[in-house]
């Protein structure tokens, strides 16, 4: 007996689509037309960039959601805030994929924990549903059209070769900035390690006063063969599975010892 096609080959799918940069960049516009091969598509992104805000929901004041468009909606809140009103009311059915990006820089090693573009796809995740994030490895949106022509090409691939109930599957993609013929190839990693973050910047306002601005991202400090970091640095998109369990099991019965 002949299989059912998978669910993208008869573009039946249903993708929502979320952001850090907010809903006017680049990024996200060219990650939801790539998607809309694949079926409907749903755009739930903040009004304003939220870069760096982490997991983060507003919960001290009302979030207000504009239409602006068929199937887009800004909300004047966090990707978190975004993805988790989509899947707890705004949205008339579950999709059956959450995106989020492509952002405007790389989101790697120690990056995932402070990235509102990976909390919007974990955020999903905890919902249930397959989540992925896209990221360029560099800022300024140079080879945008490749990076979302291989956003599509891992979607196709992944949804086709996904096994039917299973746990949520969590992925962080990072793609160099170049032409698609010139990618090495896509490899699954491990996240790195950045060394620590350079100071801050002081400076004194127009007023006199004293202002910081916080310091840049540490260097590599773990880019070694198997990393997000090292895949990228050779020309190849880097793909890392990721959890948010982060429990360090191996430390459970020590801790009971400090504090029996």
């Amino acid at each position: 007996m002949r299989q059912q096609e998978p669910a993208l080959l008869v573009g039946n799918m249903h993708i929502l689509v979320s952001n850090d940069d907010g809903y006017t960049a680049a990024g996200i516009k060219a990650l939801a037309q790539e998607m809309s091969r694949f079926g409907k598509v749903t755009v739930v992104a903040p009004e304003h960039n939220h870069s760096g805000s982490s997991n983060s929901l507003t919960l001290n004041k009302p979030l207000t959601v504009t239409h602006v468009e068929d199937n887009v909606y800004v909300v004047s809140g966090t990707p978190s805030d975004c993805v988790h009103m989509a899947l707890t009311g705004l949205l008339g059915e579950r999709p059956d994929l959450v995106v989020s990006g492509i952002n405007c820089g790389a989101n790697m090693g120690d990056d995932t924990m402070y990235s509102g573009t990976v909390a919007a796809a974990i955020e999903g995740y905890i919902f249930g549903i397959d989540s992925i994030a896209f990221s360029q490895t560099d800022r300024g949106w140079g080879e945008l059209e490749s990076a979302a022509k291989i956003a599509g090409l891992i979607v196709e691939k992944f949804t086709a070769r996904r096994q039917p109930d299973l746990p949520a599957v969590l992925l962080n993609v990072n793609i160099p900035n170049m032409p698609f013929d010139a990618l090495q190839g896509i490899e699954a990693t491990r996240l790195g390690r950045r060394h620590q973050a350079e100071n801050v910047i002081n400076e004194i306002n127009p007023r006199g006063m004293p202002i910081y601005w916080l310091g840049a991202a540490g260097k590599p400090r773990d880019a070694s063969p198997g990393t997000d970091f090292y895949a990228t640095q050779h020309g190849r998109v880097s793909v890392t599975p990721l959890q948010i369990d982060l429990t360090d099991h191996s430390l459970i019965s020590k801790a009971a010892e400090w504090v029996s």
